[in-house]
């Protein structure tokens, strides 16, 4: 019973189903993070010469108005301009690196909608809960992860970034768009040092949340039987029904057997009942048939409502494997049962007789 409550079963994909439509996903924030930096990055890239370009326009405009007077009119001029421009560098930027930061998150786990994680819980307001939450082993690793990843990622640029400090007072005699250029070379190599150090943890950070994820949902022995019974319904419940259909298949079959024109026997283990209407059908129909116990209630019945009994072991045979109840019986077996009702009509219809 132990081994069976052990949570050692992968989970079942219904289990996963059930996860992610509440919510519940294997998301990696540092793969997003990830992501979003490299987007940003090559974004920024891609747009310096226009943002380089905008910036010595802006920077022209603002040495154009140095002279002029300084009152109403002239700062809201010079407000809207600051805002126009600003607006024309970082918009498009921003809306880059927020398609980034969908794009992050949906390459992990695919596109999933669920407003389930909206749905109020009060039971999360529980202050001594949420204090306890507080004091996890696992929030506790994850702020020495953050720290650690914190630290080495602004150490090592830290050091790149003295070292660029260092050129400052030579870039300090450079035109404008000189130092424009040597910020672009510098912020490309920082730049790259960090994104490579970032992605490396972010790897092991997507690693670590996917064995997480998937061992949290781990289910015991029982839980996996419990859900296959769930999905594939109970086996008492479903035999119940079986048989209750059977039931009443028979029923409906036993109760065609009085409008047979014929049942054509084995004579004892098989029995066959034949109906031929040449207004409803092209060819006989088989209404009835059963084996044992159940062809010797389709005889007894047969017999009670004067339905003729004609025996006919190797026909009834082939009837009873060939053809389904309410189903016209094959081309092949025309010429025998036409023989069987032409003996019937000619002995007359619906008179008892035993064979």
């Amino acid at each position: 019973m132990a081994d069976d409550m052990e949570k050692t079963e992968e989970p079942t994909s219904k289990k996963l189903s059930d996860a992610r439509e509440e919510g519940n996903v294997p998301k990696s924030q540092d793969i997003a993070g990830a992501i979003v930096l490299f987007v940003a990055i090559l974004t920024l890239m891609m747009m310096f010469t226009f943002i380089s370009e905008r910036i010595l326009d802006l920077t022209r405009y603002y040495f154009s108005v140095l002279n002029e007077p300084v009152d109403r009119e002239g700062m809201l001029d010079l407000a809207f301009v600051t805002f126009r421009e600003t607006l024309i560098m970082t918009v498009p930027f921003a809306l880059v690196i927020a398609i980034a930061g969908v794009a992050g998150n949906v390459a992990q786990f695919g596109f999933n909608f669920t407003t389930k994680p909206l749905v109020p819980n009060f039971s999360k307001l529980d202050p001594i809960k949420g204090l306890a939450n507080l004091f996890t082993i696992e929030k506790g690793l994850n702020a020495l992860k953050i720290t650690f990843k914190s630290l080495s990622a602004l150490g090592v640029g830290f050091l790149y970034f003295w070292y660029y400090i260092e050129e400052l007072p030579t870039v300090a005699l450079f035109t404008l768009e000189d130092q424009m250029g040597w910020m672009r070379d510098k912020a490309i190599v920082l730049a790259s040092v960090m994104l490579i150090i970032i992605f490396v943890y972010a790897i092991i950070d997507l690693l670590m949340t996917r064995k997480h994820y998937f061992d949290k949902l781990k289910m015991s022995k029982q839980e996996v039987k419990d859900e296959m019974k769930n999905m594939e319904g109970d086996p008492h419940i479903k035999a119940k029904i079986r048989q209750i259909q059977f039931q009443a298949a028979r029923k409906r079959m036993m109760s065609a057997v009085p409008t047979a024109d014929v049942v054509i026997t084995n004579p004892t283990h098989y029995a066959v009942a034949i109906v031929y209407d040449e207004s409803k059908h092209n060819a006989p129909v088989v209404v009835a048939k059963g084996v044992d116990n159940i062809a010797i209630q389709i005889k007894k019945i047969a017999r009670e409502n004067g339905v003729h009994i004609v025996q006919n072991p190797p026909l009834a045979r082939s009837l009873y494997a060939e053809v389904d109840v309410d189903r016209p019986i094959p081309e092949m077996l025309f010429a025998a049962v036409a023989e069987v009702l032409a003996y019937v009509y000619k002995m007359g219809k619906k008179r008892k007789e035993h064979i």
